[in-house]
Formats: C-alpha cells, sequence, structure tokens
C-alpha cells in the first residue's frame, strides 16, 4: 500500500497515477500533488537547484510520514517519488499520489504528505543564482502549515 522511491532520474506523473488505481476497482479518488523546479524563489531569479540527502534515512523518514499518514485516513495506496541531484525549472521534483474510496480522505491525506514533506523530510537545497549558489532556508509558512496537523 505504501511506496516510497527517492532517485535522480526524472518520473512520468501519468504512469505514477495510473500505478495506483490500476486494478483497484475499489478505488474512488486519486489526489495527487507534483512540486516542480521553478526559475525563481523569494524574488530572485533561479537557474538550477541541487537536492541533497541521507542515503537511507531520508527514505526511512519518509516512511514514517507516509505510515502516519495511513493511520489517520483510510487509504488504498500511497505513493511518494522524491528527486535529488541537480534540477533545472520545470522539472518535477517530487510525487505524492494518494488513493481512497472517498476523495475526502485522499485530498487530506496528500496535503498532510506535502506539508509534512516540506518540514519534516531531511531534503538540503541548494539553489544556483546569478549572485552564486545559496542554501535554502526553512519557511516560516510551510512550519505553520504542518502545525494545523498535530494532534
Amino acid at each position: 500500500m505504501i511506496s516510497i522511491q527517492v532517485q535522480q532520474q526524472p518520473f512520468q506523473i501519468a504512469a505514477e497515477q495510473e500505478a495506483l488505481w490500476r486494478g483497484k476497482p475499489q478505488v474512488g479518488a486519486l489526489v495527487t500533488f507534483v512540486g516542480l523546479m521553478r526559475d525563481i524563489n523569494v524574488d530572485r531569479e533561479v537557474s538550477a537547484m541541487t537536492l541533497e540527502h541521507y542515503p537511507g534515512m531520508t527514505e526511512k523518514a519518509l516512511e514514517a510520514i507516509a505510515a502516519e499518514a495511513a493511520a489517520r485516513w483510510d487509504l488504498l495506496g500511497l505513493r511518494i517519488v522524491h528527486r535529488v541531484g541537480l534540477l533545472t525549472p520545470q522539472e518535477p521534483i517530487v510525487f505524492v499520489g494518494v488513493v481512497s474510496r472517498h476523495r475526502t480522505e485522499a485530498f487530506r491525506a496528500c496535503e498532510f504528505l506535502i506539508d509534512y514533506l516540506k518540514t519534516r523530510a531531511p531534503f538540503w537545497k541548494k539553489e544556483t543564482t546569478p549572485d552564486g549558489e545559496r542554501w535554502v532556508e526553512a519557511r516560516a509558512t510551510d512550519e505553520a502549515a504542518a502545525g494545523r496537523w498535530s494532534p
């Protein structure tokens, strides 16, 4: 039911979606989120971004986040694909997909997953800008979004 993948190679969005529901006639809702690399961050041009992680530790953290979502909502499947390495604008960075019998469960679980990925997954982002490279700091807005899921 839970599938986690951290990889350098690109992924196919439609194929990831279809793998979640194909052959499962009980699925009534598929909700996905795809994060894309953009060419600007905080009013600064960005030509590339490098995502770093600790293999093993990152997958374990993603599995814990996914397990928490599965415990909170009645899900029939969950898939997270997160890229690492060098990315350029318009490339997909992350895929979060959730299937359930009903849309409410799927929407809430997907939103929870992306909020927690932004704040609790051990990824480090370094952007390439006209002024050179810089590490991306955590945002208070991401922490606030994740905080609303606290029990």
